[in-house]
């Protein structure tokens, strides 16, 4: 990556090249419980719920983990192919958040703040150093949060696609943002919206988008202490420029990566691209006694 760019807090955006995704990507992203291409499933018992996380097997190098957190109506098994991606130099875990997924349903949809709190004893209950942590979409609401409440946890943030604009801050006004955004995904990426929303249910993906538009993320942004990375599709119409660079001079120390071709689900399309962006971002800094 051109460091030039990448390390500067604000200025020109990173452009790096978009992947696809195929019927090969899809077999992987639905195959759970199943062990595949180097995943497996596991449940443990998290402030009283069921809660399922796909995982890779731990590497040897030392590197630390990476945990990924899906966005609303969604699962882990759309973050699978990043998941793959990582999984040759970091640990990986992608936990289904509470009602999605293959993770048990608490009895109402819970707002960003308790998505949150949810994560962190998630993390408490794997003993995890402090994580590299990358949210899409609404997760990067769930994300923020965290890092600005629980910033021992977190080493590194990743905000892909993150929501929501407030010049869209309304479930009809996000709504319409995501139907521009359908034609421009891969088709195959379609199975799994419709698996994942069977999963959660209508009811509560529509009551976790109130949640979000009522969320005003900026107010995590401007907490967040730890490096931090904005990864966004060039053909995003549901994280426009405006807000994408607005949310980067938020962060005190973030920086942007742009992915042409890509739309919303960067991490989906663009799996290569992302996970150069986190082994990036993560990469050990020369000190002033290395010069």
């Amino acid at each position: 990556m051109n460091r030039d760019v990448v390390d500067r807090p604000t200025g020109s955006p990173r452009r790096t090249s978009v992947g696809r995704f195929g019927p090969a990507d899809l077999r992987l992203a639905m195959a759970a419980p199943r062990p595949a291409g180097g995943l497996t499933s596991e449940w443990r018992l998290v402030d009283g719920l069921r809660t399922h996380t796909r995982r890779s097997a731990d590497p040897v190098n030392g590197a630390p983990p990476v945990v990924l957190v899906h966005g609303l109506a969604v699962s882990h098994r759309y973050l699978t192919p990043l998941a793959v991606a990582l999984s040759s130099t970091h640990q990986v875990y992608v936990p289904d958040l509470p009602g999605f997924g293959l993770s048990a349903h608490p009895r109402g949809a819970y707002d960003v703040r308790r998505h949150a709190e949810h994560l962190a004893a998630w993390l408490a209950a794997y003993q995890l150093p402090p994580v590299c942590l990358l949210g899409h979409s609404f997760g990067a609401e769930v994300a923020a949060a965290l890092a600005a409440t629980h910033p021992d946890a977190v080493r590194a943030l990743v905000l892909a696609g993150p929501t929501s604009d407030p010049a869209a801050r309304s479930r009809r006004a996000q709504f319409g943002r995501w139907l521009v955004d359908i034609p421009r995904e891969a088709p195959l990426q379609a199975p799994i919206l419709v698996r994942d929303v069977w999963n959660a249910r209508p009811w509560r993906v529509l009551a976790t988008l109130s949640h979000s538009v009522r969320n005003a993320i900026e107010a995590d942004l401007v907490q967040v202490g730890v490096p931090t990375v904005v990864v966004t599709g060039d053909r995003d119409p549901v994280v426009p420029h405006l807000w994408r660079n607005k949310a980067t001079r938020l962060v005190p120390a973030a920086t942007v990566v742009v992915v042409p071709g890509a739309a919303h689900n960067v991490v989906t399309t663009a799996p290569t691209a992302v996970a150069d962006a986190i082994r990036h971002l993560l990469a050990p800094r020369p000190t002033s006694t290395d010069r």
